[in-house]
């Protein structure tokens, strides 16, 4: 990358777009809505079980105007999703100012593991145990998902929500491939924790993207 682009980058003026689609949201509080989502490149967290490990090298995606981003949401849903990688590893300043321009209604995946930026209308947190999400996230997370990959998961479940405001929206999601082993364990938890709700990944029973 040319320090020109790269200035651009750090800018936010670019972004290093993985890709981007329309489609239904398939887990989570918004999930059977349409949305448009953008994926960026670029993740550290590094979870062993992570299903889009080809977005963790940001290099491999080509910086990409912002500006051209968001035009090409014009035709599409008023709910632009924007997840990764890890998005807030960059500006997410420009793009928001940008698509909120648009009326769009701007929702974030992210682990919360960098520093907030953008203006958001709902903030997905999902924390994960190697990279532990800055404490000014807890408070404006509108929605905690939670991998449940095994039986440990459940105990930093609890340790994370006790960190999110009264009004955040508790999910448990089994981790993909686990799911027949955890779902019931998830079931019987919710049951007797009803704080909680399930989430599952709806998109990839009805094999959406």
């Amino acid at each position: 990358m040319d320090s020109n682009t790269k200035n651009l980058v750090d800018k936010g003026e670019m972004l290093p777009l993985m890709e981007s689609f329309y489609t239904i949201q398939g887990e989570g509080f918004h999930k059977g809505a349409a949305a448009y989502f953008i994926r960026l490149g670029g993740c550290d967290v590094g979870c062993h079980w992570c299903d889009v490990k080809e977005s963790w090298d940001a290099l491999l995606h080509p910086p990409t105007l912002t500006t051209e981003i968001v035009e090409n949401t014009k035709q599409f849903s008023d709910t632009v999703v924007v997840t990764g990688g890890e998005p807030l590893m960059w500006d997410m300043s420009i793009l928001t100012k940008l698509l909120k321009e648009k009326n769009k209604s701007v929702h974030i995946e992210t682990s919360g593991a960098y520093d907030l930026s953008g203006n958001w209308d709902w903030i997905c947190l999902s924390p994960k145990k190697r990279k532990l999400p800055k404490n000014e996230i807890y408070q404006v997370a509108n929605e905690l998902k939670m991998i449940i990959y095994n039986n440990s998961d459940f105990e930093f479940a609890e340790r994370e929500a006790a960190k999110v405001n009264q009004k955040c929206v508790l999910f448990l999601q089994p981790e993909w491939s686990k799911r027949d082993l955890v779902m019931p364990l998830i079931v019987d938890y919710v049951m007797q924790n009803p704080k909680w709700k399930v989430s599952l990944q709806t998109h990839k029973y009805l094999n959406i993207p």
